[in-house]
């Protein structure tokens, strides 16, 4: 598995996450676990989604996974059983780019995220979304 810069990941979900309302916790390998309703230490709030619904487990739904091709960004985002959870593999992460062997990447991915609880970066939007 091929290590991906943090900043560029960083700079990455930037792009992707944009909306000002939904803060995110990045970990070590990819996986943004998302934060619609932050409530008190995000990293902590974020680590404890990770651990329940990260680990991969073929034969059920946490095995489940799915591939999005996002236009503002090279590489793919894959999904989980968690709408929040979110890991980018990025287009040099994977030498065969169809959806099953990229899928299959981010769910290793999430995985090795989701057991070692990594966290390297945390984007606080509380307080920084335009009232209503």
């Amino acid at each position: 598995m091929i290590a991906v810069n943090t900043e560029n990941l960083i700079a990455v979900w930037q792009r992707l996450l944009t909306d000002p309302r939904k803060s995110w916790v990045l970990f070590e390998h990819g996986t943004c676990v998302v934060l619609p309703t932050p409530d008190g230490e995000l990293a902590e709030q974020a680590t404890g989604v990770l651990r329940e619904f990260g680990p991969a487990r073929a034969g059920s739904s946490a095995g489940d996974f799915g591939v999005i091709d996002p236009t503002d960004a090279e590489g793919w985002v894959v999904t989980g059983h968690h709408n929040d959870v979110l890991t980018y593999v990025g287009p040099d992460e994977s030498t065969d780019p169809s959806q099953i062997a990229v899928g299959l990447v981010g769910r290793s991915k999430r995985h090795r995220d989701s057991t070692e609880l990594h966290v390297v970066h945390v984007e606080d939007r509380r307080g920084s979304a335009i009232p209503a």
